[in-house]
This record gives C-alpha cells, structure tokens and sequence, in this order.
C-alpha cells in the first residue's frame, strides 16, 4: 500500500510505501463498530443521580394501620409504588459505564479504519505543522493548502501552542499521534498525517 505526499500547497508530490498490515487490511464493520462504542462508553462519566427511599425526604410514619381499611398495606410514602417515592434501582455517580476491549480487537479495528480511508483516498501524509505563535491565522495559512470539509491532523506531538492556535478553527481537529482515536478518524472527511506521527501509529499497530 502506498499513501500520497503533499507539499504546503496540498500538490502531491510522492508517493510512499506503507505497513501492509496496517493499511491493507479488510473492512470490518462489526468489529469497528465494538470499537467504536467501547471507545465513547469509557469516555462517559457518572452525571446523574436518583433518590433511593431512604434518600427521599418523607416521614417514616406508617400511612395507614396494617389491617381493617380495606386499602393495600403500606409500609412508608417513600416507597417506590407511590408517586414521589424512591426509585428502585436509582442511577448513581459512581455508575460504571465502561466495555473492554482486547488489545488485539483495538489493534485490529484501527487497522481496519485507517486501511478504508486510505482505499478512500482520504488519507494523506504531510509535512510537520510548523506554528510558532498560538494564533488561529498562522495555522490557517499554513493548512491553506490542505482541503475538505472536516479536516483531521495528526502532528507527531500536540504541543501547547498548536492546541491553543486550532481550538478556535471550524471543522478542524487536531491530535498528537499518541492520542488518536477511531471517532475522530471516522467523523474526518479528510485526515492529514505527518510523517513523524505516521512512522508512530504503524509501530504501534504494526
């Protein structure tokens, strides 16, 4: 498999040869999709939170005797029968939403995406993104010449002045190598990597 090399004006210049089994492999569709939600329910927190009965606010007065009203027995108004009572099983902070995934499947599924993306032709390799200040036009004019609509970097190291110059551009993502994910890879239309990040990701997936 050979990806395209683009100048600064985003004109192929070369092209070259990479990891077979990193960017050859056939599409999977129900592996990435395990991927996929393993990676986004390990990035949910614990937000919410319910009252159980002995967290709702009620007297713990019996409502009514236990026999001779011809009404169902009630221990307490907190129950979770009653409107405004407890819930059964309450959804807490501490919940755990996480899926595991091996290494092997992870490995597997990212080889998976960035093998269509490059069948896709949407995958190219790039020169090191150079901004000394962190201003949103000096890394707008140095990835002028890199086009589409939703644009993925992926610089061999996002250092703190690239993170703070691309927070503040539309439709553009930027990660280091070591951090790239497969939800950023399959929302990009188009990803750009440098060569320093590449030669990265095929040691780590190779």
């Amino acid at each position: 498999m050979e990806l395209k090399v683009l100048d600064k004006n985003g004109k192929i210049t070369e092209t070259r040869e990479v990891v077979d089994t990193v960017f050859s492999r056939d599409y999977s569709g129900p592996l990435v999709h395990q991927l996929v939600e393993s990676y986004r329910a390990n990035g949910r927190g614990g937000n919410r939170a319910q009252k159980n009965r002995s967290n709702v606010k009620f007297s713990t007065r019996k409502p009514w005797k236990q026999k001779g009203t011809g009404r169902a027995r009630a221990g307490r108004a907190s129950s979770p029968l009653w409107r405004s009572g407890g819930v059964t099983f309450p959804s807490s902070p501490l919940e755990n939403f996480s899926k595991r995934i091996n290494k092997k499947m992870y490995k597997a599924g990212m080889q998976c995406i960035l093998s269509q993306l490059a069948r896709e032709d949407r995958l190219f390799i790039i020169g090191e993104p150079s901004v000394k200040k962190p201003k949103t036009k000096e890394l707008i004019k140095e990835l002028e010449g890199y086009k589409g609509a939703k644009r993925l970097v992926i610089p061999l190291e996002l250092g703190n002045i690239l993170e703070l110059a691309s927070r503040n551009v539309r439709d553009l993502k930027v990660i280091g190598s070591r951090r790239v994910d497969p939800v950023s890879l399959l929302n990009a239309d188009v990803t750009y990597v440098s060569e320093g990040a590449l030669k990265n990701i095929q040691e780590s997936l190779a």
